[in-house]
C-alpha cells in the first residue's frame, strides 16, 4: 500500500502547510467520509463547515479559508485545490493489471501486423492486417483492432474496445471499455418505391489525435466519404454518441450522454454539458459552451454559451424562464 508523510505531501502540491500532523497518509477520501490517515480536500467555503466533524488527518484547502486545523490535524493551503488533488490521485493510483506475458497465447496477432517495442496484447484480442501499433501500445483483453489501423505510442485501450478498419489513433491516448470507434454512420433513404429505406454506407474513417480519452460505451462513428477527426486532447465522457464526419478541434469536452449528429463541427475549447444534443451540420465555435440537456439547432458564436432546448444564449434564456415563472403565477 502507498503511503507518504504530511511533508511528502506538501511537497507533492507545493503548498503551505498549517498545523503539525505525524501520521502517515495512506489514501485520499471524501470529507464525509474521511479516517485517520486519509487525506482529503476543502475546495471552497460550503465544505468548511464539514471540517470539524471529519476525521481526515490532512485536507488540501484553498488558499482563503478562514478555519484552521485542530491539533494533531494539518491543513496544506494551494492555490488550486482541484489541480492539486489530481496531483494525489496520480500518486495513490495503484498498479495497472498485471500482464504475465506481453502477448498472450490466445491473442490472434496478424502476420502482417506491426507490433512496436514495449507493446502489451492481453488475452482473446485480435489484432487485424497490416495494423500498426507505436511502442508501449497496451491492449487489453477482449479488444478487436482492424485492418490497416494506426495507434500511437503509449495509448491505451481497455477490454471491450472495437477499433474498425482504417481508423489512425495518435500517441498517449485512453479507450475505456466498449468504445465504438469507426462503426457505420447512420444514414438512410426512402427507397423509390417507398417501401422500404436504403441504407447509406459509410466508406470513410476515424482520425483521433494524441491525449485523447474517451470514456466507456462511447460511439465514435466513421466518415460517409472522408473522415471523422478528433483534434488533439479532447476528454469525451462515456455514453457519448459522435456522429459521422463531424469534426472536433483540440481540448474539446463532451460529458455523458451527450450527442453530436453528422457534420458538427466544434471549435477549440468546446464544453458541451450532459444529455447536450447537437443538430447535424451545426457549427460550435471556439470556447463556446453548450449546457446540460439543451438542444443546439443553429451555429454557436464562439465564446457564448447557451442553454435550453431550443438552446439560445444564456443570459436571454434565463429571462425567458423568469417570464414563464411570473406568467404561471398570474
Amino acid at each position: 500500500m502507498k503511503s507518504f508523510s504530511v511533508e511528502e505531501i506538501k511537497s507533492l502540491v507545493s503548498g503551505e502547510l498549517i498545523g503539525n500532523c505525524k501520521d502517515q497518509i495512506f489514501a485520499p477520501e471524501q470529507i464525509e467520509n474521511a479516517l485517520k490517515g486519509n487525506v482529503t480536500i476543502i475546495g471552497n467555503s460550503k465544505y468548511a463547515r464539514l471540517w470539524e466533524n471529519s476525521n481526515a488527518s490532512v485536507a488540501i484547502v484553498y488558499e482563503g479559508i478562514k478555519i484552521l486545523p485542530e491539533d494533531g490535524k494539518a491543513f496544506v493551503k494551494v492555490k488550486n485545490p482541484d489541480l492539486a488533488m489530481a496531483i494525489l490521485l496520480d500518486a495513490f493510483e495503484p498498479e495497472s493489471p498485471y500482464f504475465e506475458t506481453d502477448i498472450h497465447p490466445t491473442a490472434v496477432v496478424d502476420k502482417t501486423a506491426i507490433v512496436g517495442s514495449g507493446c502489451k496484447i492481453g488475452a482473446n484480442s485480435y489484432i487485424g492486417k497490416d495494423v500498426t501499433l507505436g511502442e508501449n501500445v497496451i491492449i487489453y483483453p477482449n479488444v478487436c483492432v482492424f485492418d490497416d489501423s494506426t495507434i500511437g505510442n503509449e495509448t491505451v485501450v481497455w477490454s471491450g474496445t472495437v477499433i474498425r478498419e482504417r481508423s489512425i489513433i495518435g500517441t498517449h491516448c485512453i479507450f475505456h471499455s466498449n468504445v465504438s470507434i469507426g462503426a457505420d454512420g447512420f444514414g438512410y433513404r426512402p427507397s423509390s418505391d417507398g417501401r422500404g429505406l436504403v441504407k447509406i454506407k459509410h466508406i470513410g474513417n476515424v482520425v483521433i489525435g494524441n491525449g485523447v480519452e474517451v470514456g466507456a460505451n462511447s460511439c465514435i462513428d466513421r466518415g460517409k466519404f472522408s473522415s471523422t477527426i478528433l483534434g488533439d486532447g479532447c476528454k469525451i465522457d462515456n455514453l457519448v454518441q459522435i456522429g459521422h464526419n463531424s469534426v472536433l478541434g483540440r481540448f474539446c469536452i463532451m460529458a455523458g450522454n451527450s450527442g453530436l449528429a453528422g457534420s458538427v463541427t466544434l471549435g477549440d475549447g468546446v464544453m458541451i454539458g450532459g444529455s447536450a444534443s447537437i443538430k447535424d451540420h451545426v457549427t460550435i465555435h471556439s470556447g463556446a459552451k453548450v449546457g446540460a440537456g439543451s438542444g443546439v439547432i443553429s451555429d454557436v458564436p464562439a465564446g457564448k454559451t447557451v442553454v435550453g432546448y431550443p438552446a439560445c444564449d444564456s443570459r436571454e434564456k434565463m429571462k425567458q424562464w423568469v417570464a414563464l415563472r411570473k406568467l404561471a403565477k398570474n
